[in-house]
């Protein structure tokens, strides 16, 4: 029988790194990871000879390894790659999922995608061209999802004579740019996609340098998943109520632990109610248990019979999150049309999902050199900004520095259900501005 404590042990020491590759185009990222998995060996047999098929229909002598992640038949024609291709691949150090996410400025969209539940981004500079307003705008995406490590893979060494003072230019200027940004580790690595060199093994012709490959820092740098160490929060996303002659009274709320620790006995909070209660049991894969932890999914039984449904958050009493109506938050504006003060918008948090209006754009980023401008009036696509949001009804939020998963929202247009933006509740690279809240003229005042 394995012990509470050894279970908890498996669960820290994981071997799962989740990471994702950034840069403008034709940087080379989809050839960069086509070159990862062919040279580390994770292609399968088929896979590689259908790739060398293509290759030999365009005329190419040797396999376009960039094939490998875009399929898409709009991103091989186009030679770009437009969704975001997930891969999944180990080694023997450690078990690896992918996001190629687009370089391109109208997809960086999906690098938002890509990137918020990734431990690492690898963000590509072409050595020729250097650091570029694409660039910094995925360091400063990479810096508000709180990547907490990013490779700077300068590429194309092999096209500037395997220069080491172009390489220390754009680290040099990469580096200072996003730590500027609040990026707590970056890692600079000269490479060849093309040619092969330091992505898995070292270059025979950059002998100046000495860190690691890309593979091998992939299979080094430390990551902890430990969700368990933070506050437990329970989305509810089903009320099970079965109303059988077995079980007549059984009432169970199912959903996925978003972090932290839940124990049979342990005072809890419903939120936004605030009712209170204590949990009665805990069902997991059809079996009653005493504790169940992020990122399980399990029903929950309290003891009090407690209006509670989808959208609620349960939490523990001694350590439940604040609810508000007022978010301050930065964002990531995502959709084509403008999102403008006074917009009628959806919030969706977790499970829950309600009506809500911008009240006040503080303030924009601007990339060149991460000075604010002020009170915008709107934000169109790309652009990253502070807003303040009024809802309809009280969310239960924490800081997105403190949790990824409850500290994050969706807006979305309540219209025909187009995300409009990413959100990231609290403080972030962006200043904290003050803000006024202006009243609504139309109704939705909340």
């Amino acid at each position: 029988m394995t012990s509470t404590t050894e279970q908890f042990a498996d669960l820290s020491a994981t071997t799962l790194l989740r990471f994702a590759t950034a840069g403008s185009v034709d940087d080379g990222k989809s050839t960069l990871v086509g070159r990862l998995l062919h040279d580390s060996k994770s292609i399968l047999t088929d896979t590689l000879e259908a790739v060398e098929a293509v290759s030999a229909q365009r005329g190419q002598d040797t396999p376009d390894l960039a094939l490998l992640t875009d399929g898409l038949r709009a991103e091989r024609e186009q030679g770009i790659t437009i969704d975001v291709a997930y891969r999944y691949f180990a080694t023997a150090r450690r078990r690896f999922i992918l996001a190629d996410t687009p370089g391109h400025v109208q997809y960086t969209r999906n690098m938002v995608t890509g990137a918020s539940t990734a431990d690492l981004a690898v963000v590509l500079v072409d050595a020729r061209n250097g650091v570029i307003e694409q660039t910094r705008r995925h360091a400063a995406v990479a810096a508000l999802l709180r990547v907490p490590h990013v490779v700077l893979a300068v590429n194309k060494m092999d096209l500037v004579g395997y220069e080491e003072k172009v390489f220390a230019a754009i680290a040099e200027e990469f580096t200072a740019y996003a730590s500027d940004l609040g990026v707590p580790e970056i890692t600079a690595i000269p490479i060849s996609a093309l040619a092969g060199d330091n992505v898995v093994e070292p270059s025979a012709h950059m002998d100046w340098y000495g860190g690691p490959t890309v593979l091998e820092h992939l299979e080094t740098v430390p990551v902890s998943h430990d969700l368990t160490a933070c506050p437990a929060r329970f989305p509810v996303q089903y009320v099970i109520r079965p109303q059988t002659a077995e079980n007549p009274d059984y009432r169970g709320y199912a959903g996925q632990i978003a972090s932290g620790v839940l124990r049979v006995g342990e005072a809890v909070t419903v939120l936004p109610s605030g009712r209170t209660s204590v949990i009665e049991g805990i069902d997991a894969l059809g079996e009653s248990v005493d504790i169940a932890w992020a990122p399980q999914s399990v029903t929950v039984r309290l003891k009090d019979d407690i209006d509670i449904s989808r959208g609620d958050l349960i939490a523990p009493s001694a350590n439940s999150p604040a609810t508000t109506q007022d978010v301050e938050a930065t964002v990531c504006h995502v959709a084509d049309q403008p999102l403008a003060v006074g917009a009628r918008v959806l919030i969706k948090h977790t499970t829950r999902t309600v009506k809500a209006i911008v009240k006040e754009i503080p303030s924009r980023l601007t990339l060149d050199d991460l000075s604010q401008h002020p009170n915008p009036g709107q934000l169109v696509a790309n652009d990253i900004g502070r807003v303040v949001v009024r809802t309809a009804e009280p969310l239960a939020l924490d800081s997105y520095a403190d949790s990824r998963r409850t500290g994050s929202f969706l807006l979305i247009d309540p219209a025909d259900g187009t995300t409009l933006a990413a959100g990231m509740v609290g403080e972030s690279f962006a200043s904290k501005a003050e803000t006024t809240v202006q009243a609504d003229e139309e109704g939705w005042d909340f």
